[in-house]
């Protein structure tokens, strides 16, 4: 797999193992969003192969693909990552006020105070928390201060999000810096 690929495309879910005779398979949800996982939903295993869900059973964690019955015929599919895009992301999972995308975050500026602090590398859950993992302004590292820090994504640390331009407002975030 390319690098172009996994870049573009989000890894939302992976099928397990084959459980008992009828083809079922076990499935690891990597999600926030059950709701995209519905029978006839589609999703790629590759840059070109789509696997349709035929079945999902979430309170036992299985699902049919492909509408295989045969054990046999399921093998090739264990630990086949399923993939989405985030355009069918947008379009398939709501959010509610206030809830973001993680790839919407990612790149963001972080500012408090007027001040930059640094930019978002990626989204990290710890335990029920998100916490914006944040490269740190070069000037800042310049002066002494880590190339890294989290910051807690809730309140009262976050205070605005743009995700149109790419700006988060912190506050807080500077203490929690300098103590790293």
């Amino acid at each position: 797999m390319s690098k172009h690929f996994s870049e573009q495309l989000l890894h939302i879910a992976t099928i397990g193992k084959t459980v008992g005779i009828k083809g079922d398979m076990k499935f690891h949800d990597k999600s926030d969003f059950p709701e995209q996982f519905k029978v006839g939903s589609s999703f790629l295993i590759n840059k070109k192969d789509t696997i349709t869900l035929t079945d999902v059973n979430f309170e036992r964690g299985l699902v049919k693909i492909n509408n295989l019955s045969n054990p046999q015929d399921c093998k090739k599919f264990v630990n086949a990552k399923l993939y989405t895009t985030y355009e069918e992301t947008r379009k398939n999972c709501q959010l509610e006020k206030g809830e973001y995308f993680f790839f919407d975050l990612e790149d963001c500026q972080v500012y408090e105070d007027g001040k930059l602090l640094g930019v978002v590398k990626e989204i990290e859950r710890i335990a029920v928390t998100n916490y914006l993992y944040i490269v740190t302004n070069e000037s800042l590292v310049e002066s002494g201060l880590p190339k890294s820090f989290l910051v807690p994504f809730i309140e009262p640390f976050k205070k605005d999000v743009d995700i149109k331009n790419k700006i988060i407002t912190l506050s807080g975030a500077f203490d929690i810096l300098e103590a790293s």
